[in-house]
């Protein structure tokens, strides 16, 4: 059943591959929510199999289980009442370990298509995954549908290309034949076996649940590794979904479901930290912060860690030739899911003398008031501003509103909305600061926050990006300019620091967003991450190659 849907799903495997290559558009999945895409029924069914989901026990078999975990609430003001399996580590591993041996003889062509089949039935489950991811990340509805269901499944096509690519350039057989002058030459058949790591353990965040964990999740599957997801506490539903489908596809290609486990545990359980230490685990995958990151790194050395942390993402803005368009674009950018996003800007550099723009010059506070004035204007509107801002995911979200007041004089007010269905969700309009140079904040303040800074010209304000970027991390790096040399520097300056650049959008793209086979998320050159999603090294090292050679007889003599 496995090479069945390697064959379904070979002509999407191509095209994955052929978009990994010229790194143009394109998608596999829609991420419109339209019935004519999806049926017109699936919104209907989606919500209601999410909404069977509450308040009971998340069935599923896998072995070692022993107790419930699970407490997770809603940002919208309300308990899941879901419990999980809870696995007891000692069992759990030799029962993975067991069911990946069959998994590691299959090959290539199983891993992807046994991978590929997972994928396309999480695409039909999109919106009963987008309802899990609202109701866990506090993601705005359209949000969640996009970002948690196409989006993540489009990045997981990403990972099985590029693993796939990667294992295709090595043979499986070779035939090696040394010249030896007058004698006979040395001849040897050679075969390549890939053969996989090991256990992988994906850590999963509280913010994008399937987004970030679809990268690790995939490209361990394809390169034949058994995988433990690993959810945060506050998130576990989307994972268990996804580990659901993965198991059911797995028995029917038959093999053993336990090559893909759920791992959940309560928030004051520290048995994650013991999981990720075992020898058995040879790969983590983990997004959150640099704490736990770094830990990860410097203690979890019989694995492989790829891990993206916190960064310092940051907007250099020298000039413009559309001063409301890249208010509205930069305003748009701040309150997309109130700024919960790994690649929202924070640090925003302005001239203190002002900049260029068509209709002249542009004072330090006629940009500030245009940005501000774009944030206003897009959340006076609470029925409307609530499905682009979200929910705020925690309280730690919340606290560091409160303790960025303090950081300098306020500009635009963090203020707390109403949302038309649920009145107990917690939304916050984003909080500007203006905060000096000599000040400028180099920790990640995660959440609806940015910091204006005046500085005394655009070649202090690209000293100062490249400098935090390298030293604390960026995913992003955002600049203005109409000057070609001023572009030029920020491309520098990025390259120096490791760091994504985005120029002069005004329109309709938005620097925290992120185009699966067209952009790389990440680039592992600076602390913010040490990886980069979906690269060949993000990929390649997840396998081994291990081969067999012999003599090859010569012909005998007649």
């Amino acid at each position: 059943m496995s090479i069945a849907f390697f064959e379904r799903h070979r002509a999407t495997l191509e095209q994955a591959v052929q978009a990994l290559q010229s790194r143009g558009y394109w998608s596999q999945f829609s991420e419109s929510p339209s019935p004519r895409v999806y049926g017109e029924t699936a919104a209907d069914t989606g919500k209601a199999a999410y909404e069977a989901r509450l308040n009971r026990p998340f069935e599923l078999a896998q072995a070692a289980s022993a107790g419930l975990a699970g407490s997770e609430a809603s940002p919208y003001g309300f308990n899941l009442g879901i419990t999980y399996p809870k696995p007891v580590i000692g069992q759990l591993l030799p029962a993975v370990s067991a069911a990946a041996a069959s998994w590691r003889r299959a090959g290539p062509k199983a891993w992807a298509g046994v991978s590929l089949e997972i994928v396309a039935r999480l695409n039909a489950r999109s919106f009963e995954i987008a309802h899990a991811v609202m109701h866990t990340t506090g993601q705005a509805f359209m949000m969640a549908f996009q970002a948690g269901g196409p989006h993540a499944q489009d990045r997981a096509l990403e990972a099985i290309g590029c693993a796939w690519q990667q294992m295709s350039l090595i043979p499986a057989t070779a035939d090696w034949e040394k010249p030896q002058g007058k004698h006979a030459p040395l001849q040897m058949r050679k075969s390549y076996r890939i053969v996989p790591r090991g256990i992988g353990l994906v850590i999963g965040c509280c913010t994008f649940p399937t987004w970030n964990s679809y990268p690790g999740l995939f490209a361990n599957l394809a390169t034949g590794n058994a995988v433990i997801v690993k959810p945060h506490p506050g998130a576990i539903l989307p994972l268990a979904i996804t580990v659901e489908v993965a198991r059911e596809v797995l028995a029917e290609a038959g093999f053993a479901p336990d090559i893909v486990t759920l791992f959940a545990h309560d928030r004051d359980d520290a048995v994650a930290r013991e999981l990720a230490l075992r020898p058995e685990i040879a790969l983590i995958d983990f997004t959150g912060s640099s704490a736990n990151g770094n830990w990860l790194e410097r203690n979890a050395l019989q694995a492989k860690v790829y891990t993206e942390k916190s960064g310092v993402n940051q907007i250099v803005i020298d000039s413009t030739d559309d001063l409301q368009g890249m208010a509205r674009n930069i305003a748009f950018s701040l309150c997309l899911y109130s700024g919960q996003m790994c690649t929202t800007p924070q640090n925003i550099y302005i001239p203190k003398d002002g900049i260029r723009t068509p209709e002249g010059h542009a004072s330090f506070e006629a940009v500030t008031a245009a940005i501000t004035d774009a944030i206003a204007r897009l959340t006076g509107d609470a029925a409307k501003a609530v499905e682009v801002l979200g929910a705020i995911q925690n309280d730690g979200v919340r606290q560091r509103i409160e303790a960025a007041r303090t950081r300098g004089k306020v500009l635009l007010d963090s203020i707390a909305l109403q949302h038309p269905q649920f009145a107990e969700a917690c939304i916050r309009t984003p909080l500007v600061v203006q905060v000096d140079a000599n000040s400028a904040v180099t920790e990640e303040f995660f959440g609806p926050v940015s910091f204006v800074i005046p500085v005394d010209d655009t070649t202090m304000a690209v000293t100062l990006a490249e400098r935090i970027a390298q030293r604390h991390g960026a995913l992003t790096l955002s600049g203005y300019s109409t000057d070609p040399q001023v572009k030029d520097a920020l491309a520098d300056a990025a390259a120096n620091a490791g760091v994504a650049l985005s120029l002069n959008l005004t329109g309709g793209v938005f620097v925290n967003q992120s185009a699966a086979f067209s952009d790389y998320h990440g680039t592992g050159a600076n602390p913010a991450a040490n990886a980069a999603l979906a690269d060949a090294a993000f990929v390649a090292d997840r396998f081994r190659v291990v081969q067999t050679r012999e003599p090859v007889s010569a012909p005998a003599a007649n």
